[in-house]
């Protein structure tokens, strides 16, 4: 097996899981871990909710030892924020910090961070910098192909995060503008490992093993990051793994298979967050587990009631009997 390194971090080159909102929670990742994901970048954390001691945004940086090789990633629109948060994040012990200019989402790239950055440059070199000089961490960014079609400058973007001292750079194949809509553009992933010495990590549209294989093959990366495509489905990342390695496909999970994980997912985010808030977000995630069984739509609606841990394991036992396990 192949590896990279960022900074003195070692990652298998098969699939790291990305960074997403309300999915990529500490559960999520550990089992992702598990199933074979090479590597973790946790959900955004606000630099300023962070210096502020927001308890919710503190919650979001506990690292499990498990989870090794792992990255903090933190937002923001000001320098000296972004520093004074990437050397709270570095108390908690992850291998790396990383810092999105990626989100497209109006409340983050409306108030100058995330995507926004790919319109200011000096402002996204300035804070890379200030964060850089602020820990003993690697850091990293999270970028995406550029605002819109008529400013693609992810390439342009990433040397000058090189220059200031960015140990690797994601680059998500959409425009800001494309929101997670359309096609990612493979090419500029390409161009941008072209313009730097660093790692460059591809992400967008890997859906499959073969995807991933085609992801390196296009682009050149050094590594694949894979978000929505791991909806319902950690195993991908083992079936990346057994693919790149063998050039043959593992049989995807069983339905009891993919329960049993949707049952283990919710009793451990009930267990770091609390039944209140780990339901709240299991009403999504339960309905990626279920993709594509009998009866999928109506247990979908179901998913939309999950109220407690209870109910999580009723609703698995009724898809049981209807598919008859």
């Amino acid at each position: 097996m192949e590896y990279l390194n960022i900074g003195s971090v070692r990652i298998e080159k098969t699939a790291a899981l990305a960074p997403m909102a309300s999915v990529a929670d500490r559960a999520y990742r550990m089992i992702c871990r598990e199933h074979g994901a090479a590597y973790a970048v946790s959900e955004m954390i606000s630099a300023k909710g962070l210096c502020f001691s927001d308890r919710k945004t503190e919650e979001l940086c506990t690292v499990d030892e498990r989870e090794h090789p792992y990255a903090l990633q933190l937002f923001g629109d000001d320098p000296y924020y972004c520093a004074e948060a990437a050397k709270r994040l570095a108390d908690f012990g992850p291998d790396i910090i990383d810092i999105n200019m990626g989100c497209p989402v109006p409340k983050i790239a409306g108030n100058g961070s995330g995507s926004a950055l790919m319109r200011d440059v000096p402002r996204a070199a300035q804070i890379a910098s200030a964060v850089v000089k602020a820990v003993d961490l690697p850091v990293t960014c999270k970028i995406r192909a550029g605002w819109d079609a008529d400013s693609i400058n992810a390439p342009e973007m990433a040397h000058v995060l090189e220059d200031a001292g960015i140990a690797a750079v994601a680059v998500h194949g959409r425009t800001r503008m494309q929101m997670y809509h359309g096609i990612a553009d493979p090419d500029v992933i390409r161009r941008v490992k072209e313009a730097v010495k660093i790692p460059v990590i591809g992400n967008g549209d890997v859906t499959s093993p073969a995807g991933a294989k085609r992801m390196y093959d296009v682009t050149g990366c050094d590594l694949v990051m894979i978000g929505r495509g791991s909806y319902g489905d950690p195993w991908i990342f083992e079936r990346v793994r057994h693919f790149l390695a063998t050039g043959e496909e593992l049989a995807p999970p069983s339905i009891d298979e993919r329960l049993s994980e949707m049952i283990r997912q919710t009793e451990m985010a009930v267990s770091f967050k609390g039944e209140r808030l780990a339901m709240a977000e299991a009403r999504r995630l339960c309905s990626f587990y279920i993709r594509g069984i009998k009866n999928a739509a109506k247990y979908r609606g179901r998913c939309g009631m999950l109220k407690t841990l209870d109910d999580v394991r009723t609703l698995a036992d009724e898809i049981r009997n209807d598919t008859q396990i």
